[in-house]
């Protein structure tokens, strides 16, 4: 997968998540990310001692028959279709039947980000929420709930971003499967059971998977970029909450949170699979015909940008040295000019710092220094400006070198720019390998849910590879140079204390 082309969440997922998180990171090739998670990504692991050189031509393909065409690529984007319920909720609904199942994405503006709304160093707040949802309603308690939903066969989960609350179910599409499921899913929004034993043993598994997850230098990293990055602003918290922040949270808070936040007004529903307009229609008011209209979440404030780079360290005794770098990136918009830009700026990212061996990070870090397994850049756009941040891990002794390397190569790549060549080669890759988040249900339905959430056109998704075909190697490089900005760069570091004594990061402390 391209390194910048999740749809949602939130930083770079973190392989080590506390047992209360629950839903995956829904994704698509060839888009920017739209939302956040609060944990980096992991190094790749191990790898050949010699790589395979990829200049080389390789000999057998010019025997690959399915190669020698050279038609553009035809692909047709599906159709959506959109409409409100009676109380205001927009639905975007794409009917496919080649599979007897409904997916279903509910999503409130309701994230970590509106954690301390509710009660002052309440982190984990909607965190805990999006646990305790699945853990019963007023009618049935946790194992009668378990049960029902394993005996309708269904997935029914929920999770808390840092930009919004992500409900998510899966059904059979057959009236006698997706009714019941439809009204469980009702009961859960509008009759949370809350209860005050499960809540302390969820807290005790939150802190526990925390601790655990503070044992791991990567993560480590991740918090303190985080709050370097945003200082008072709520993105610097993790949303995870901490263990000295989740005892405190109550089932008075939870409630307060519901009903603050799961309300109409702040709303937005996605329906993909094998239904009519009509049935998903019915299947939306059934949803969400009881929820309170409630107020709209109040515009983020925007966080305060940084001025000039700095480099924190974090003493950690282990053989390696974890690394991330970046800048506040940009918000997601609808404006027509800031797709653009979006686009033009996946393509530059993907060739300075894709998931892929040709990326320039990749070949001078890995490569040409052998300084690490893996190096990638991201650009996460939410609703007030995301993170953008290029990770790796490399040996203590080496990581001066390897933070040079990689500050050098973004210099160069914005004083340079990229090639006609390299523009070319991942314009079409990026085309080419679009399609393939239209795979599954679950795959559409996240897009639209995101769509949906972020109050973007439709052509955010219809027009992509327009956007893609339409540019061109001048407009990637300026959209490079007027994104990055390495000379602010936060630098955050995890390792042993010695490993640059000497170097010149540290007239950056």
């Amino acid at each position: 997968m391209k390194s910048h082309s999740r749809l949602f969440c939130s930083l770079t997922t973190f392989s080590l998540k506390p047992i209360v998180v629950v839903s995956s990171i829904i994704t698509t090739v060839g888009l920017t990310t739209l939302g956040a998670n609060a944990a980096p990504e992991m190094p790749n692991g191990e790898h050949a001692n010699t790589d395979v050189d990829i200049t080389q031509p390789i000999k057998a393909i010019n025997n690959l028959s399915s190669l020698k065409s050279d038609q553009k690529l035809d692909f047709t984007i599906p159709k959506f279709q959109h409409f409100t319920t009676s109380n205001g909720i927009p639905v975007i609904f794409f009917q496919t039947n080649q599979l007897p199942i409904v997916d279903i994405d509910l999503r409130f503006n309701a994230g970590s980000a509106r954690d301390e709304t509710i009660r002052k160093n309440s982190f984990g707040l909607a965190s805990m929420v999006a646990d305790l949802l699945t853990k019963g309603t007023k009618q049935l308690d946790e194992t009668a709930f378990a049960e029902a939903t394993e005996q309708l066969g269904i997935e029914l989960g929920s999770a808390a971003y840092k930009d919004q609350f992500v409900i998510n179910l899966r059904s059979l599409s057959a009236t006698d499967k997706l009714n019941p499921a439809l009204k469980l899913l009702n009961d859960v929004l509008n009759e949370p059971r809350f209860d005050a034993k499960i809540l302390e043993r969820s807290k005790a598994q939150q802190i526990l998977g925390i601790r655990q997850m503070m044992q791991n230098p990567s993560y480590l990293a991740s918090i303190n970029f985080n709050q370097a990055l945003y200082g008072s602003h709520p993105y610097a918290h993790p949303s995870y909450g901490t263990a000295e922040s989740i005892p405190s949270i109550n089932t008075n808070d939870l409630q307060r949170f519901h009903d603050t936040y799961l309300v109409a007004k702040n709303a937005s529903l996605s329906i993909t699979g094998d239904l009519s307009l009509d049935q998903a229609k019915q299947a939306a008011e059934t949803i969400t015909q009881a929820l309170p209209q409630g107020k709209p979440a109040p515009q983020l404030p925007m966080p305060t940008p940084i001025n000039h780079s700095k480099w924190i360290h974090i003493n950690y005794d282990s053989d390696q040295t974890s690394v991330i770098m970046g800048q506040q990136g940009y918000s997601v918009s609808s404006d027509p000019s800031a797709l653009e830009h979006s686009s033009n700026f996946s393509i530059g990212n993907e060739i300075l710092a894709g998931s892929g061996f040709n990326s320039r990070l990749m070949g001078k870090v890995r490569k040409e220094m052998g300084y690490t397994y893996g190096i990638y850049g991201n650009m996460t756009a939410m609703q007030v400006s995301g993170p953008y941040s290029i990770s790796f891990s490399t040996r203590n002794e080496k990581a001066d070198e390897a933070i040079k390397a990689t500050l050098q190569t973004v210099n160069d790549t914005l004083k340079q720019g990229v090639t006609s060549e390299e523009f070319k080669l991942t314009q079409e890759s990026l085309i080419n390998s679009y399609p393939m988040g239209f795979s599954s249900n679950k795959s559409i339905n996240g897009m639209l849910g995101a769509v949906n959430f972020n109050k973007l056109p439709d052509s955010y998704i219809t027009d992509y590879t327009r956007r893609l075909e339409n540019s061109n190697v001048q407009q990637v490089n300026k959209a490079l140079q007027d994104t990055l900005t390495p000379d602010k760069f936060i630098i955050v570091t995890v390792g042993k204390p010695d490993i640059a004594k000497d170097s010149e990061l540290n007239k950056l402390k």
